[in-house]
């Protein structure tokens, strides 16, 4: 299975949708109810990152495998400077439109990469960022071992 969202920048009246989408994608498509909740949540994080951060908007791809899901969020923005720091728990450079409507924590990519069994984020000045976070499948999945649920 494949799944690919156009997320746009600022449309943060449509934030939530693309991931909701991919978490109903991936329970109907057998993935269990675990792995499935811990793709939408990293699917939200790096759709909301879009959303506050990206210039033109950018992607979420999710990518199904029988012992893996895989999300790669890409945009061509403005970069993170330095992703030490961006990665610490409640640091956030979101912009004042976007925390006056209680974004901006400075939760998104720790809870990407607390979700993931697989974290790499690659982000240039001026020209964007790509994270790639993979979620091994539980043993139980129905969908990875033939079963159905």
């Amino acid at each position: 299975m494949r799944f690919v969202h156009q997320i746009k920048p600022r449309d943060i009246e449509h934030g939530g949708i693309a991931s909701a989408q991919i978490k109903r994608e991936l329970r109907e498509g057998g993935v269990s109810a675990h792995d499935a909740r811990r793709a939408g949540i990293v699917a939200f994080e790096g759709e909301m990152n879009l959303i506050v951060y990206s210039v033109r908007g950018g992607t979420v791809e999710v990518d199904v495998y029988p012992d893996s899901i895989e999300i790669v969020v890409e945009d061509d923005g403005p970069g993170i400077g330095d992703i030490d720091l961006a990665l610490t728990p409640g640091y956030s450079t979101a912009p004042d439109w976007a925390t006056e409507l209680g974004f901006g924590a400075g939760m998104g990519l720790p809870n990407m990469q607390r979700n993931s069994d697989g974290f790499e984020i690659h982000s240039h000045m001026g020209t964007g960022t790509r994270i790639r976070c993979r979620i091994e499948r539980r043993e139980d999945d129905p969908a990875r071992t033939g079963h159905s649920a």
